[in-house]
């Protein structure tokens, strides 16, 4: 249940209830009630609600608005609405209200009884695909793959908060020119590591995993290969190279805390005859022309500065011809809203592949796209660029190693994706409350702390419904009011793909928790201000480690 929701519903029935009235008594003239907007003012002075009705229907009820919104006033049955203590009339016709204190004593009783459900909304019906990091299984994740893994992670959980069913995908990228630079790569590494004088390619994967995997290849097949074809032998270590990165990337993403439903594989695209059908239904369609000797799709008709080519000269299909098969295949499997999580530098590639939903006769706007900036990391005030491990770049591995889970997701998600990052490792593993992460997690052991605390003196802790909230001064309401908020947020995060809204959250409810706590005292002599204090913890401590929870971060008992 949304708290905020249901007073802002409440509302709603109230404006539309006193401009009927209004209209049997021919106060006011209309046809239909225009889609008005309940919402919180950003100036506090302004009321905890303000509604525009007045302003939207002014002209259909020939009337200015200021009048028209002192008939609402007049109009509205406050008896319907206890929490409902003043209506203003602002401005040139904005009708503001004030509520009392009575429905934040309300909100301890729902959500301690919620629990770890509280911020949910009901099922929606609604199929949605999450699709992150999708890295090349050629190399190691680095820290764009860490990004996009922290906030495609926590996207899909404040989803799943929001009501959407939700499915997390990783797109393996298993064919195409990088397969084959990688498994000429291996074999060139193989017959080096062997004894041979061969060049490696120009082109090369040429990282220390490379070698690595390839000293695993002579491990399990020794010199057996020496006497394979070139065919062959690009085929077996290729195969075992991609197995091997698998695991790897699965075991990684593991350790950090996320979890696929599907492992898709491109290869699979090419081998069902997908890549090939899709281009000729394009075809069909009018979307793809012939010239020199390659077949191009219109991406111009769809606002892209050129148009882009799906199959080669040579009879091969590009990336592009793969990720339009692919990007079918996903709505065919009946998503009714695809999120893909991309590096900043396929900005370009947005609106072809946008076109070419729309090509395919799809709804392009179901089709979103987060794209997420770069990551700088920093030590002592120095970017670090190279892994001390290998010398090349710093990986996810290294990264959680240094840091933790906690802080590396916690401080991905903090900034806007599309934002640059600036990552400060030192920062990260402070153990104080300079580090947000630790900031936000020691509110949590507080809590904890006091209901130790309690058990040890014996208290016993009341339901809701015997305490008296109405003790409560405007510090804790003031937390009460923040957690009111909770399922908002969680709800504004899925529709506007806005995960840092979630870390913002709790950063601000932490905050005001530690301020509270340095300024009173839960356990005291006055034993009805400490029952309420005690439910307000508790209630606090839920909602703290629910936004912790689709952030992906552990809340711990003690620190």
């Amino acid at each position: 249940m949304d708290p905020i929701l249901r007073l802002r519903e409440g509302l709603r029935s109230l404006v539309g209830g006193a401009l009927e009235k209004a209209r049997s008594e021919g106060l006011v003239d209309f046809v239909t009630l225009p889609d008005f907007v309940i919402e919180v003012p950003r100036d506090e002075g302004h009321g905890d609600f303000s509604c525009n009705a007045a302003m939207l229907m002014a002209r259909q009820a020939r009337m200015a608005p200021r009048r028209l919104a002192e008939i609402i006033c007049t109009g509205v049955d406050r008896t319907s609405m206890p929490e409902l203590e003043k209506i203003e009339v602002a401005g040139a016709g904005f009708i503001n209200f004030y509520l009392n204190q009575a429905w934040l004593y309300k909100l301890p009783g729902l959500v301690i009884g919620m629990g770890e459900k509280y911020g949910s909304s009901p099922r929606l019906n609604q199929k949605v695909q999450v699709e992150f990091v999708s890295a090349n299984p050629t190399g190691n994740l680095h820290m764009g793959n860490a990004r996009g893994g922290a906030i495609g992670d926590t996207m899909a959980n404040a989803l799943v908060y929001a009501g959407y069913d939700v499915e997390r995908e990783f797109y393996i990228n298993d064919a195409g020119n990088q397969i084959d630079v990688f498994a000429q790569s291996l074999e060139a590494r193989y017959l080096q590591l062997m004894g041979a004088k061969i060049e490696f390619p120009d082109n090369g994967y040429a990282g220390q995993d490379v070698v690595d995997t390839v000293k695993n290849i002579i491990r399990d097949y020794k010199d057996s290969l020496l006497n394979m074809g070139s065919q062959e032998r690009q085929e077996l270590v290729v195969k075992y190279a991609l197995q091997e990165k698998l695991a790897y990337i699965k075991k990684t993403l593991d350790n950090f805390g996320i979890h696929y439903n599907v492992w898709f594989s491109e290869k699979s695209l090419h081998e069902s005859g997908q890549v090939t059908e899709c281009i000729k239904l394009l075809q069909d369609r009018g979307y793809i022309y012939e010239a020199d000797g390659a077949l191009w799709f219109k991406s111009t008709l769809f606002g892209d500065e050129k148009d882009e080519v799906v199959i080669r000269a040579n009879g091969l299909p590009t990336y592009f011809a793969a990720d339009i098969a692919y990007h079918r295949n996903k709505f065919q499997r009946g998503f009714d809203r695809v999120i893909n999580v991309w590096g900043a530098d396929h900005h370009g590639h947005v609106g072809r592949m946008k076109g070419a939903i729309q090509a395919l006769g799809y709804d392009a706007n179901r089709l979103d796209i987060i794209l997420m900036q770069l990551v700088r990391l920093y030590r002592g005030g120095n970017i670090v660029r190279m892994s001390k491990r290998t010398g090349t770049t710093v990986s996810l591995d290294e990264l959680v190693e240094e840091v933790g889970q906690d802080a590396a997701r916690f401080f991905f998600v903090m900034r806007s994706p599309d934002s640059q990052m600036d990552f400060d490792l030192e920062l990260a593993k402070e153990k104080n409350q300079e580090n947000p992460v630790y900031y936000v997690q020691y509110a949590h052991a507080r809590i904890q702390s006091i209901f130790r605390q309690a058990k040890a003196a014996g208290v016993v802790i009341k339901s809701a419904d015997e305490v008296d909230f109405s003790v409560l001064g405007s510090d804790e309401l003031q937390m009460l009011r923040k957690i009111a908020d909770f399922p908002q947020e969680i709800a504004i995060a899925a529709r506007t793909l806005a995960p840092q809204r979630i870390a913002h959250f709790v950063l601000d409810l932490a905050g005001l928790f530690h301020s509270f706590y340095n300024h009173h005292r839960v356990l005291n002599e006055n034993q009805a201000l400490q029952d309420a204090r005690l439910l307000l913890m508790e209630t606090t401590r839920i909602a703290i480690k629910n936004a912790l929870g689709i952030l992906g971060v552990a809340a711990p008992d003690q620190m």
